[in-house]
């Protein structure tokens, strides 16, 4: 396979059309003034020694060498060997808690900073592994499907925050059912399930769900992140986060439940800590998976050839610097330059090969876009990719595989290529689109602060957008929404205690008019009346007593119950 690594040099050969035509010129021009003396023929015998074709050759000799020569400048290279590299990894899946029990201090420095740490390191450690990351509390969603990408892992990782979901609490359950739907469909590889959490597991279910994806081949391993003694979790504002009762919540690492869940799944129990000892039994328990070898193509090597061009470059100017203008009388008899049709035809044949066989990173990106015009998002990737290793610096190219890789939900990768594209490109209304795909990605992620930094990016190059103008406003909407569900949950919890503090209180209130009214009767009734009467108050007081443990033993949400 042969191709050039710098081709933007090849633009240089419009020079050559360029000095042909002023060759013919000048030829013209030179045959004029000779007509002036006279008859051409007639002239031609009074110079014998001039020879007609030599600098003809000689011109020709050196605009050969001028087109290798750009040739040269243009690197070519030639390369026929395909690798094939063998990988071997397995695919991990990172379920991580981020309910507000997760902000407890008791390691430092809070048991979520801590565990975004362990993550961080197990990312490093990664080669050839593939990673997806889950983050749950009340409910769960997929923040990075499983990819090979590491920096966007560690990109996703930074934006963890017990704020991203308004539903409070923890279900491990729905964390891990989504985990195990989350997988590659690849058969004989090693698939693990990371549960980073405290083990306050409020809505059950968790071990079941455990041993559903132990049966499907997938192990569960449980970071148990705090201290069993419990803490307090800081709001902060200086203060610690109340039950309902208004006493200060202390939260504990559930250990018995972690290890349960860890056993269910075929996994191990690992307690974090303010050491490195859990990271190394976490790296020594997923290096015992079973890793699958997995052959990749890698492109071409290709050889440096611009050796071979210079060699010949320079045999040209020497020729051209032995051939004289005037024939030899040494050698008159010998007629070397005649006119050959068919030598200028070759010549000619061998430049335009030269160029045809020069495949620019535009030229890759055309093949790209009839792959991804006919569907084949992977084929295309791999052509903008080429082009992309051609020229980084080709926006098009960029925006392309931004593009091909959202289409293949490759989501974190795709937001890579489109800010790439988006620096590069100078033209506003394409760099506009690029913003606007970012905008869109986030915003089916729930990123919804992301999306409307990035559709007012686009806004700015491209203010007339009206479907960008839509996305920015929907965006505001909906985050607005999610904050407003959040504060909702927080007034319907003041709400509802207040509501339960203030019937005590007229509980109290009444029960205490009763006693002072039954005490006044006691004194002007009968010794018969006042058992009747203490008879019927012991009757409502029993009603009372059933109404309320019926209103206790209705369903009630959850999240208003607990909400860390």
């Amino acid at each position: 396979m042969f191709r050039f690594e710098d081709p933007i040099y090849l633009y240089l050969l419009a020079v050559v059309p360029v000095l042909f035509a002023i060759r013919l010129l000048m030829v013209h021009q030179q045959k004029r003034r000779l007509r002036r003396f006279g008859d051409i023929e007639l002239v031609h015998q009074l110079m014998p020694n001039v020879s007609r074709f030599r600098p003809a050759v000689k011109f020709w000799m050196l605009l050969g060498a001028l087109t290798l020569l750009i040739v040269m400048l243009a690197r070519p290279q030639l390369g026929t060997k395909i690798s094939h590299e063998k990988r071997t990894g397995i695919e991990t899946i990172i379920c991580l808690d981020v309910s507000n029990s997760m902000l407890a201090e008791d390691v430092a420095p809070s048991r979520l900073d801590r565990s975004k740490m362990m993550i961080e390191n197990l990312v490093d450690h990664f080669t050839n592994d593939k990673i997806g990351l889950i983050v749950f509390a009340g409910d769960a969603f997929v923040q990075l499907p499983i990819t090979s990408d590491y920096v966007s892992a560690k990109m996703f990782l930074s934006n963890i925050s017990p704020g991203m979901i308004a539903t409070q609490g923890t279900d491990i359950a729905t964390a891990v059912n989504m985990a195990s739907h989350s997988f590659t469909q690849q058969e004989g590889v090693g698939k693990a399930i990371i549960v980073i959490t405290d083990g306050e597991d409020h809505e059950g279910g968790a071990l079941e769900a455990a041993k559903d994806a132990r049966e499907r081949g997938m192990n569960t391993y449980v970071l148990g992140v705090g201290s069993p003694d419990g803490a307090p979790i800081p709001t902060g504002d200086g203060d610690y986060l109340k039950d309902n009762t208004g006493q200060t919540v202390m939260t504990g690492l559930n250990e018995d439940m972690c290890r349960q869940l860890a056993d269910a799944g075929g996994g191990a129990y690992i307690h974090v800590e303010n050491n490195s000892n859990a990271q190394q039994q976490l790296d020594l328990a997923l290096d015992k998976l079973a890793k699958k070898e997995i052959s990749t193509t890698i492109y071409s090597d290709y050889d440096e050839q611009f050796q071979a061009v210079g060699i010949l470059v320079l045999l040209l100017l020497i020729i051209e610097v032995c051939i004289l203008e005037v024939k030899n009388p040494l050698m008159r008899r010998i007629s070397l330059f005649k006119r050959s049709p068919k030598s200028v035809a070759v010549f000619l044949l061998f430049m335009l090969s030269t160029v045809a066989m020069a495949q620019s990173d535009r030229q890759l990106v055309r093949q790209g876009n009839k792959q991804f015009r006919l569907g084949n998002a992977a084929e295309a990737e791999v052509s903008y990719r080429k082009a992309v290793e051609k020229n980084q610096r080709n926006p098009q190219a960029n925006y392309n595989l931004g593009n091909a890789l959202m289409l293949q939900r490759k989501d974190s990768l795709a937001i890579t290529q489109l800010e790439k594209a988006g620096k590069l490109e100078t033209n506003p209304l394409r760099r506009a689109q690029a913003y606007h795909n970012i905008g869109v990605i986030c915003q089916q992620h729930q990123l919804f602060s992301e999306a409307i930094e990035a559709y007012k990016e686009a806004l700015r190059n491209n203010p007339v957008d009206d479907e960008t103008r839509y996305n920015l406003e929907l965006c505001k909407r909906q985050l607005k929404q999610q904050q407003n569900q959040q504060n909702q949950g927080n007034n319907k919890q003041d709400k509802q205690d207040k509501d339960k503090q203030d019937k005590q209180k007229q509980d109290q209130q009444k029960q205490q008019q009763q006693k002072q009214e039954q005490q006044k009767q006691d004194q002007q009734m009968s010794k018969d009346n006042a058992e009747q009467l203490l008879n019927a108050a012991m009757q409502e007081e029993k009603q009372t007593q059933e109404r309320m443990k019926k209103a206790l033993q209705q369903p009630q949400k959850r999240r208003l119950e607990k909400n860390w």
